[in-house]
């Protein structure tokens, strides 16, 4: 029987906590809505202009990758043309 009763007022005082939410609930969640919602709003603005910005860094580095590679690939030919001419001589 005692351990019954242990069980039973554990849970008690977990129970009421229990309905006084589900009484509470009705009334704050609305107002915790409101307040979440331009809240969530903003992070989610937040993500689009991080995502925004993250694709204009990458392109603008692939851009800069793409310069330096053609560069290279100029001097390169340029440099193969040289030592042709040279070795023909």
């Amino acid at each position: 029987m005692a351990l019954l009763d242990d069980a039973f007022s554990s849970l008690g005082g977990a129970v009421l906590i229990g309905i006084g939410a589900a009484l509470v609930a009705p009334v704050l969640l609305p107002v915790a809505g409101a307040i979440l919602r331009p809240v969530a709003k903003g992070v989610i603005k937040g993500g689009f202009y991080l995502a925004d910005t993250l694709q204009e860094v990458i392109a603008e580095g692939s851009e800069q990758l793409s310069d330096l590679m053609a560069e290279v690939q100029a001097e390169h030919a340029t440099s193969v043309a040289t030592t042709t001419r040279t070795e023909q001589q």
